[in-house]
């Protein structure tokens, strides 16, 4: 029996008082109110609505050694970007660590793997994978459906896999990023409940009107905060937060904690706040996650404030797991799993010899996943198409990462370097080496880093060579979170001061470059690709 003496808020009854909270075990015994002067309070623990573990280069147990400090408790996990690498494997693999710790995951079953057929995957789950999925007590909805073109135009296989998660009357995620009118109703007939991917406030209350729920996103690239939370206070009944994804340096400063507070700044009221942050997603997806009832698991945080929401105290299932900045969660001795099989590379492979004498070229957004386009002239030495530093209309390339084919190569502006180049494995959805640079011989140097080490990410100039190995699935490490996090930080600070990267998240956004499923235009191993379209289209114009 452990007894807690602080102030309890009651988000069912929208009350705070003084109160003697007791726990028996795992449970919440019994709330007693009490005539004290008692410091913090009480809140249910936060909840990630929607966030692939995977993109903070850690594995799900060290995530969750970060998470608790900043009064997390349970994640709404999609885990296709380890899925898109190793099958159904990585799932299992990302379920049976996520166990080793004492945090709530929740893993969906990915939908989209491959996200398209337009991209190189390392695996494929098909019908039968998404039902072996749904059968497992551990998986607790369907992922993100990002095939919205395969929904609204009767695709057999999406609508089979969409079949067999309402077989056993899990909630269904969504992805739809601009879809409106007609095809926005289709899609949400269909079964699919959520949408995180909202960029317009209009879109959001259209989906919001059709009964969809809107998950409002803030993480490391992309920024949908401060456009669509006027949605509350109306709509709270039908929103909730998350992070999508989130790197380790900034999983460091906080997590659903950061958003709470800002709602709080824009005036939102603060039961509304809690019901979006802690609630909903518990409701929504059915999660064995407490809610400070009498009865519930012991899932709670001890905050300071109702204002910032700086954690003293984090409990899960009734364990303290974490205290004044300090997390109690062991590390976990993880195996790591891969899959990676293609050889260094030449600079004269990254070479494009000039077609005409146009480009179209990808802009890439700040705080954005989706791209614009427009079209430059090509800069033309020894017939071969270079990047113009001068115009920052710079080579971009998607090497294949699980068999030896020419890279496929377009032009990117945004990322403003001055010299050198980035390269990453983590490259949504497929997770192909992605790079940018100034030069071809930058970006072979990076490019090699990342197939040295089988997976990672890289920053070079000329004197310089940084990278950040990521042995699991080439997209993870099995480090301590704060050691993932000092190194990327160190070559995240390195392509902003040396390289000149004007990009908020330089790496966050490199690896949106090639996720083909969010418009505009991208660059999968196969080609430049129109996301609007969703087909192939000409580099040279």
């Amino acid at each position: 029996m452990m007894t807690i003496k602080t102030n309890y808020v009651d988000i069912k009854k929208r009350t705070i008082f003084a109160a003697q909270i007791e726990i028996g075990e795992d449970k919440i015994t019994k709330i007693t109110p009490i005539d004290e002067v008692v410091e913090g309070y009480a809140i249910p623990g936060f909840v990630d609505a929607h966030v692939h573990i995977e993109s903070s280069m850690l594995i799900p147990s060290e995530f969750a050694r970060l998470a608790v400090l900043h009064g997390s408790v349970g994640t709404v996990s999609d885990p296709h970007e380890i899925a898109n690498v190793m099958g159904l494997e990585g799932v299992y693999y990302m379920i049976n660590n996520g166990k080793k710790v004492p945090f709530k995951f929740n893993f969906g079953a990915p939908s989209c793997v491959p996200a398209t057929s337009f991209e190189t995957a390392g695996a494929e789950i098909d019908v039968e994978g998404i039902k072996e999925l749904m059968a497992n007590k551990d998986i607790k909805y369907m992922a993100e459906m990002m095939n919205y073109p395969g929904v609204i135009f009767d695709d057999p296989m999406v609508l089979a896999k969409l079949a067999a998660a309402k077989a056993v009357n899990k909630p269904i995620d969504g992805h739809a990023p601009g879809v409106r009118g007609e095809q926005i109703q289709k899609y949400i007939q269909a079964g699919i409940s959520t949408d995180h991917e909202c960029f317009q406030l209009d879109e959001a209350l259209e989906k919001l009107s059709l009964g969809m729920k809107v998950i409002i996103r803030e993480g490391s690239a992309a920024k949908n905060f401060d456009t669509l939370i006027s949605i509350l206070p109306e709509h709270t009944a039908n929103v909730m937060f998350c992070s999508d994804d989130k790197h380790p340096d900034d999983l460091m400063l906080g997590h659903i904690n950061q958003l709470a507070a800002r709602a709080i700044a824009k005036g939102v009221p603060l039961f509304d706040v809690l019901q979006v942050a802690c609630v909903n997603p518990v409701e929504h997806y059915n999660l064995d996650i407490g809610l400070l009832q009498v009865g519930d698991w012991a899932d709670f945080a001890i905050v300071k404030d109702l204002e910032k929401f700086e954690v003293s105290a984090t409990y899960i299932n009734g364990q303290l797991v974490a205290k004044d900045g300090e997390s109690f969660i062991e590390r976990v001795d993880e195996i790591e799993i891969n899959n990676f099989d293609t050889d260094l590379k030449k600079v004269e492979d990254f070479a494009l010899k000039p077609e005409t004498e146009t480009l179209h070229v990808i802009k890439a957004i700040d705080g954005a996943l989706i791209t614009e386009s427009f079209e430059a002239s090509a800069k033309i030495e020894q017939n071969n198409t270079v990047s113009n530093t001068a115009n920052d209309v710079l080579k971009m390339v998607v090497v294949n990462r699980y068999s030896n084919t020419p890279p496929a190569i377009a032009f990117i502006n945004g990322f403003a370097l001055k010299e050198g180049a980035l390269a990453s494995c983590v490259g949504h959805d497929s997770h192909n080496i992605i790079a940018v640079g100034t030069d071809d011989a930058a970006i072979c140097k990076a490019v090699n880093l990342i197939i040295e080490n089988k997976g990672g990410i890289s920053a070079i100039d000329s004197k310089t060579e940084h990278v950040l190995p990521l042995p699991v699935a080439g997209i993870m490490s099995t480090d301590a979170g704060n050691i993932v996090a000092n190194s990327y930080s160190t070559i995240d600070l390195f392509s902003k001061e040396t390289l000149g990267c004007s990009l908020r998240a330089p790496f966050m956004t490199l690896s949106f470059m090639a996720l083909l499923v969010i418009p505009r235009l991208k660059l999968s191993d196969k080609g430049l690709f129109d996301g609007g379209d969703f087909k192939f289209t000409p580099l040279f114009v």
